[in-house]
């Protein structure tokens, strides 16, 4: 069976489409590899002042966590020709110098060859008089090593297989669904697969019920990816980049086959 995909709706951060003609397993080894896109994020700061009400260990979790957007290509660290050191090629230098009274935010991150993606995040209160100055640092990393390296998030459902009997009079069941999946339209009862999470509490509603019953089962082949991204990347983006990433990592678990075919 062909793979098609059916776009269900579309924002600015968020998506959602229908995946159909793959399995449980492809699909969730495609969310699990969203953890293996490299992204920028922040992984050191040094503090020369901080006089804030804030430690600096929770300054430098909340400024590690601001989403940043490369200008330029960036090589990973343990890639890079200086061995992991830090140079141009691998590292971004970011600069803060603030004095209160005044809201720190997101934007006063100095840097050169990023884009802070939400300038107006704060980062900490400064009361009169009150002065904060770190420099810090920015590398690519990916998931696995930590969430600031994570591009988004992505889910996924599968996609609810309906069978509804009778209940041609009865509405009782539209109050009971938690997603407002269930409408009545024409004398008939309609749940719309795209809402509808198989939480079956329409089908036990309706088990003692002689007239009505509804049966739903996860679809094997067909999914609803939902992605979320937080700015580095974009939504679709992050899908494409996972099934890269699992494609490498096939292949590269394939060399390793190969080489264990070879020594034995």
């Amino acid at each position: 069976m062909a793979i098609k995909i059916e776009k269900i709706s579309k924002t600015k951060e968020k998506i959602s489409f229908l995946v159909k003609g793959i399995n449980n397993s492809i699909a969730n080894s495609i969310r699990r590899n969203v953890l293996e896109i490299p992204i920028l994020a922040i992984d050191t700061v040094e503090f020369s002042k901080n006089d804030s009400a804030l430690y600096d260990e929770m300054l430098a979790h909340r400024i590690g966590l601001i989403p940043l957007k490369s200008t330029k290509t960036f090589t990973p660290r343990k890639k890079c020709t200086c061995k992991g050191k830090g140079c141009l090629k691998c590292t971004a230098a970011l600069k803060l110098k603030a004095k209160g009274p005044a809201m720190v935010n997101a934007k006063d991150l100095k840097t050169k060859g990023m884009e802070i993606v939400y300038p107006e995040m704060p980062i900490v209160l400064l009361a009169k008089d009150q002065e904060l100055q770190l420099t810090a640092q920015a590398t690519l990393g990916t998931g696995r090593e930590h969430a600031k390296f994570t591009p988004g998030l992505v889910w996924f459902n599968s996609f609810p297989i309906i069978d509804i009997k009778g209940c041609s009079e009865c509405t009782e069941c539209i109050d009971i669904c938690p997603r407002k999946a269930i409408s009545f339209k024409d004398k008939k009862l309609i749940i719309d697969p795209l809402k509808c999470d198989i939480c079956e509490a329409c089908v036990e509603f309706l088990k003692n019920k002689e007239k009505c019953s509804i049966s739903i089962k996860p679809s094997e082949e067909d999914f609803i990816f939902y992605i979320e991204s937080f700015g580095q990347l974009k939504s679709e983006e992050i899908f494409v980049d996972a099934i890269n990433s699992l494609d490498n990592n096939l292949k590269e678990f394939e060399k390793q086959i190969k080489k264990f075919k070879t020594t034995k």
